[in-house]
């Protein structure tokens, strides 16, 4: 178990500093104050207006970092920060979001696929850990001179359930990509932004989007060890 724990070790500190670099960026381009004076609910708004999307609501929801979109009931939900700051970081908090409003409004195909795996990844995110171990367990106690790999069907069961979360994770990343790209090239070609603020929306969506790949190589180390593990114990 030595390699999980390495792996798991890499990643948290991997997250841990991509989270500090991004809140620290948060912190800095939140004093960039908007030449136009807007706040973020004005700036989602106007994006939305602009992509001639009338029918998604822009709401206000408490806590940090809690912004997003619900496909479900067509809200752009922006934390109470971005909502009524008016500089940088919270106009690129709402463009994005607004990103993913655009994104569900032209069909975009990744979003789609990422909504379709919601409730599977509910269920495996839940139960895969918990397989996985009962599995390893298994399979150690079911070890034999005749049956020297043991059974491995329920740590296969739960390598499966686990693959189905790191899916969802490489599946993400076009799609917080891609939002990030609309909001930015708005936010560019509508001039709501000037340039030395563009720059600041630009470096927080940066490394906004790098906690998600560091989210996805994570699960992937993790995966590809559940599965050597899996193999291995076939082969032995």
């Amino acid at each position: 178990m030595s390699g999980y724990y390495i792996i798991i070790g890499l990643t948290m500190l991997a997250s841990w500093f991509v989270s500090s670099r991004l809140k620290s960026k948060f912190e800095y381009y939140s004093q960039l104050h908007l030449r136009n004076g807007m706040s973020g609910k004005e700036v989602a708004e106007k994006m939305l207006h602009d992509n001639g999307i009338m029918d998604v609501q822009v709401l206000s929801v408490p806590g940090q970092l809690t912004d997003h979109y619900n496909p479900a009931n067509k809200t752009v939900n922006l934390s109470e920060g971005v909502f009524m700051q008016r500089n940088a970081a919270a106009a690129a908090v709402a463009a994005h979001e607004c990103g993913h409003a655009v994104q569900h409004a032209k069909g975009y195909a990744m979003l789609q696929l990422r909504s379709k795996l919601v409730p599977v990844v509910n269920i495996s995110s839940r139960l895969s850990q918990f397989v996985i171990i009962a599995g390893i367990g298994v399979m150690v106690a079911s070890r034999s001179i005749t049956n020297p790999q043991g059974n491995t069907t329920v740590l296969a069961i739960g390598v499966l359930l686990f693959a189905m979360t790191t899916l969802f994770a490489f599946v993400t990343l076009p799609v917080e990509y891609d939002a990030s790209k609309r909001a930015m090239k708005w936010l560019k070609d509508t001039g709501t932004v000037t340039s030395e603020e563009y720059v600041g929306v630009e470096d927080s969506l940066k490394w906004a989007a790098r906690t998600y790949v560091v989210a996805a190589i994570g699960s992937l180390g993790q995966l590809l060890y559940w599965a050597m593990l899996l193999f291995g114990g076939r082969r032995s």
